[in-house]
């Protein structure tokens, strides 16, 4: 049996309930802007910046920020390696526009852009 989902096809892969990536490498996402309270994984510097998937990182896992306030309810997500160049982050940056940052982020921290 294959599943096809965003990041390609997988053969022998069963995806549980939304379980299957909801990215694709190469596309473009953007990092939510939010400020809950208590900690969190994503760099504040980084929150509402925009980049592209370089990868789906295999396999699901479980959302550490809700399992760190003991709110998880067992569901899997993926984390994403994100590609974001460092003029979005520096506006003034004058490096060559080749550079980058390169991060993981949970899936419920990205939108499609």
């Amino acid at each position: 049996m294959s599943v096809t989902s965003a990041a390609g096809t997988f053969e022998g892969v069963v995806w549980a309930l939304n379980e299957a990536p909801a990215f694709a490498p190469g596309e473009a996402v953007r990092i939510l802007t939010r400020t809950p309270i208590g900690h969190y994984r994503v760099p504040t510097y980084l929150r509402g910046k925009s980049g592209t998937v370089e990868s789906v990182i295999e396999p699901a896992g479980l959302d550490n920020e809700q399992e760190g306030f003991g709110r998880n309810a067992g569901s899997k997500r993926h984390y994403y390696r994100i590609a974001i160049p460092l003029t979005e982050i520096w506006p003034d940056y004058v490096g060559s526009p080749r550079d980058g940052l390169r991060i993981e982020i949970f899936e419920t921290w990205l939108e499609r852009i």
